[in-house]
């Protein structure tokens, strides 16, 4: 069995996955290589021959890529899904977002917003901004930061508030700390699945680390790093 597994996944898993690869490696002698990138990049550069052995990303890229051979047919499991949030510097005065006119009132009057314009996050939120109306007067304010930098931005001061997936509001404590997820009407959750590549270097390791993954075993750290399991 090859000692290395290749996992490449979305950055927005990265946090609660980062969590429970080394209980895993622990109990398997196992080794995850892991590399991150934002939901579409991921796709792209499989597309393009990246090679590797585990994905994480969303379920119609996984679909996608199984059409093209890339991943293996059947092996498609779900991992979970992940609600967006707003970020705000820690000790920052708290925010009110609870409601769809508290959420409203709270992005106009903030400064600078980042966001992850690269991301699926990102295209959702612009495309929220539509929807409610706001678009002219809150996109100027919008600052693009790439995937896995936004919710830290705000700890360097870069944007007064950041909407993101709530995994990376999370990850970026203790300097940045969550205002709270977006009110229900709004919300909007990514869904994450896991597929085995068509030619992994060691299907019954990758099997074993993707078996790992969805496992009940992993949900408690899952959900305090903020991965919703259904």
């Amino acid at each position: 069995m090859n000692q290395e597994i290749r996992l490449f996944g979305a950055i927005a898993v990265r946090p609660a996955v980062l969590a429970v690869i080394p209980a895993f490696e622990t109990a398997t002698g196992l080794t995850v290589a892991v590399k991150w990138e934002v939901n579409p990049t991921v796709k792209k550069q499989i597309e393009a021959g990246e090679a590797f052995d585990l994905v994480i990303i969303n379920p119609p890229m996984i679909q996608d890529l199984t059409a093209l051979g890339k991943v293996k047919a059947g092996s498609e499991v779900t991992f979970g899904r992940i609600g967006m949030g707003v970020a705000a510097k820690a000790g920052s005065r708290p925010l009110d977002i609870g409601s769809v006119e508290a959420f409203v009132d709270t992005l106009k009057r903030a400064g600078l917003i980042a966001y992850a314009s690269d991301g699926t996050s990102g295209g959702y939120f612009s495309r929220l901004l539509d929807r409610l109306g706001i678009a002219d007067e809150v996109k100027p304010k919008l600052v693009a930061v790439p995937g896995g930098q936004t919710a830290s931005a705000v700890g360097r001061g870069e944007a007064d508030l950041a909407v993101v997936p709530v995994t990376s509001i999370l990850a970026a404590a203790p300097d940045v700390m969550l205002v709270g997820r977006f009110p229900a009407e709004l919300q909007s959750y990514i869904d994450f699945a896991i597929g085995i590549s068509a030619d992994p270097r060691d299907a019954k390791a990758a099997s074993r680390l993707s078996e790992f993954l969805t496992s009940t075993a992993v949900d408690g750290i899952l959900a305090a790093k903020g991965v919703e399991r259904r």
